[in-house]
């Protein structure tokens, strides 16, 4: 249904998106992750061609989004971050406006503004103006201006953000219902919303995508990490010293240091190990009290941190690499001009 060959953006030098490659196939929903300035929004730009890419080829329903921009464009429902409505128009005003601009036959635009409008929940206030609406039916609004016209794919960028815990509820179940009639792509900052909605994710950092897989399999993989975190009243700060006497402790991290003088660690261990009870029972001896001792369960967020992280470190890396394959390069160079003068 969606398709992204080779896609590139630049911006003079820099490069927003680097050839980029995913597929989303026809009925599935598809969380699209990134810290901000990754290219989640240049990409979703680009799908929707509002954008054009510098290199590559997207495809929508099978029609090349630059080569048959009418026929793909066609398909495509957007929902923008923001919610850029128009105040002074009622919401069945609003909706009407979009289904105008998208073409909707004028036999059968009464009937599908009004689907539209049952569908997003906004029969009640269908005739009050968009400036007197809550967030939460604002979002609704521009939901229901993404889906007039029934477009095969919905893309929806930040489609919860700034809602209350219940508007969120509202809205996360509005999209679980596309499922049946839309390919829905959504880009969102909170994790845990993505892993419940969303059958597959797309990770991308820095323009360039890190993976594309189901939430389950990304947990998975974090899970084989043993972590443990622990709060603890350490008023001679033995810990340290402590946790180099229990083996199969790879490595422990301060997360907090609170005002009432606790603090509060990762720990990492080696797989398969539980090493709960030794560290009850070294902390114990030590006069370390212990106040919380809990093994931590894998989440999208850790995957996504791990994946980001990972690459950030592969990046360093590389750019030291080739700083110094320069620099070499350089020194050789002078050695080179010095033996010719000789």
């Amino acid at each position: 249904m969606i398709k992204v060959e080779n896609v590139t953006k630049k911006y003079g030098d820099f490069i927003a998106v680097n050839n980029i490659n995913f597929d989303i196939k026809e009925g599935e929903i598809v969380g699209f992750l990134g810290k901000n300035g990754a290219g989640k929004t240049t990409t979703m730009n680009m799908i929707t061609g509002y954008i054009e890419p510098t290199e590559g080829k997207i495809e929508i329903d099978g029609y090349d989004i630059n080569k048959k921009p009418k026929k793909a464009k066609s398909q495509i429902g957007y929902m923008p971050e923001g919610v850029p409505i128009y105040n002074d128009l009622t919401v069945k005003e609003f909706v009407t406006y979009m289904a105008d601009l998208k073409g909707v036959k004028r036999e059968n635009k009464k009937i599908e503004v009004q689907r539209v409008i049952e569908e997003t929940g906004l029969r009640e206030v269908q005739n009050t103006l968009n400036r007197h609406l809550s967030r939460g039916y604002k979002q609704r609004v521009s939901m229901a201006g993404a889906l007039v016209g029934n477009p095969k794919v919905l893309i929806l960028d930040e489609p919860t953000v700034g809602l209350d815990p219940q508007q969120v509820k509202q809205i996360r179940n509005l999209i679980k219902s596309l499922r049946k009639d839309h390919t829905v792509l959504l880009s969102s900052h909170i994790l845990s919303e993505i892993s419940q909605i969303c059958e597959k994710v797309i990770i991308i950092d820095k323009g360039n995508i890190l993976a594309v897989d189901t939430p389950e399999n990304l947990e998975n993989k974090v899970s084989n990490k043993n972590i443990l975190t622990i709060t603890i009243e350490d008023m001679n700060n033995k810990i340290n010293k402590i946790v180099k006497e229990i083996e199969d402790i790879k490595e422990i991290k301060l997360i907090s240091e609170n005002s009432d003088g606790t603090k509060q660690y990762t720990i990492f261990a080696k797989k398969d190990k539980d090493i709960r009870k030794e560290i009850s029972e070294k902390f114990a001896k030590n006069e370390i009290t212990i106040l919380e001792l809990k093994k931590t369960e894998a989440t999208l967020e850790d995957a996504f941190l791990q994946l980001i992280n990972n690459y950030s470190r592969k990046s360093k890396d590389k750019s030291k690499e080739e700083e110094g394959e320069v620099i070499k390069e350089v020194k050789n160079k002078k050695e080179d001009e010095k033996g010719g003068k000789k």
